[in-house]
């Protein structure tokens, strides 16, 4: 199950829930580098804990379970993981968030006065840098993942 969404659009949350309800292992990137003791601007140790995440996230669909978050921002990247999960036989789900730019501003903006972010805040110049990056899956892209399961 992989999630798409901007800061603030509730990635992390969303991951979670998903986590109880479905058995699935979260792979929180940011949670990582926090507990390692690094942050999200630290961009050589957060490219080898992507890296290493995606690893372990094989290793986790290879023993027939479940995993959750990843937060792509870019088509190339959920192609990539979509093409690597579905090699190893597993199905693969799109969560996309999305929200107006003023709400994630207002969740990010809360989000940095509790820690960890309060010591690595993000700024309303990040935010907006990243909305002009980041790429929306299109109704296309969205039918190329699995559905998630009815309940």
């Amino acid at each position: 199950m992989l999630t798409c969404g901007l800061p603030g659009a509730g990635k992390t949350t969303l991951a979670r829930q998903l986590a109880i309800e479905r058995g699935a292992v979260r792979l929180t990137k940011d949670e990582w580098l926090t507990a390692l003791g690094s942050s999200p601007w630290d961009a050589a140790t957060r490219d080898k804990v992507e890296h290493k995440l995606w690893r372990v996230a094989q290793e986790i669909l290879g023993l027939g379970l479940s995993v959750v978050d990843f937060g792509l921002w870019a088509r190339s990247e959920r192609d990539e993981m979509r093409a690597v999960a579905r090699r190893l036989g597993v199905e693969v789900e799109l969560h996309f968030l999305d929200a107006p730019t003023e709400e994630l501003w207002r969740r990010i903006d809360a989000r940095n006065t509790r820690p960890p972010w309060d010591s690595h805040p993000i700024t309303r110049a990040d935010l907006d840098g990243w909305a002009q990056h980041f790429q929306s899956p299109d109704s296309d892209e969205l039918a190329l993942f699995d559905s998630p399961p009815s309940c």
